[in-house]
């Protein structure tokens, strides 16, 4: 369902499968601390680690793994994932993660968001797309609501993060809402 992977294209973002020239920002976001508070990643990664989880993101075919790159540069400012994938259900899991906060705040993330769910929706007919979002990273949610996620419910206290608990929120996207709105719930 998921083995094909495609090119993306925005107008600010293109989604594409990994380079090795990507592993240095996607080195650089995985060490950076608040990309690491957002997505509650509290392991180190070897470089060799990085460099062979993206080199073979191309091989797994019930998950796509994307890079979010600049449309006029080229660089690399991030992943975008659909995994979990259930066939039977046609359901999987969202998840993004942008560079740092350099990147953060532009919109990029938002339009990598609704590309990769318009994929999710219109190419590959699935019927619902989940993720979780930290309970203190407001931006994130406001992205997950302006294209049309619902919050369905809360996972309390699963993060142990610097000395305190916090929980996570489930949210949906189902395709009919998908097709109602394509994302645009919230403006740009």
């Amino acid at each position: 369902m998921l083995a094909h992977k495609p090119v993306l294209r925005g107008e600010r973002v293109v989604l594409r499968p990994f380079l090795p020239e990507d592993v240095p920002a996607l080195w650089r976001m995985l060490h950076e601390p608040e990309c690491m508070r957002l997505t509650g990643s509290q392991q180190p990664f070897t470089r060799e680690a990085v460099e062979a989880w993206y080199a073979s993101r191309a091989e797994e075919p019930d998950r796509l793994d994307l890079a979010i790159t600049d449309a006029a540069t080229g660089e690399c400012l991030g992943e975008v994932v659909l995994n979990n994938l259930d066939p039977h259900n046609r359901a999987c899991n969202f998840r993004i993660s942008l560079t740092g906060p350099g990147v953060f705040g532009r919109g990029l993330g938002t339009e990598a968001t609704r590309l990769m769910l318009r994929h999710a929706f219109e190419s590959v007919a699935l019927h619902r797309v989940e993720l979780e979002v930290y309970a203190f990273n407001p931006r994130a949610r406001r992205v997950y609501e302006k294209v049309g996620f619902v919050a369905e419910g809360v996972r309390r206290q699963v993060l142990w993060w610097e000395g305190a608990w916090h929980d996570a929120i489930l949210m949906s996207l189902l395709a009919p809402e998908w097709a109602s709105h394509s994302g645009r719930l919230g403006g740009r």
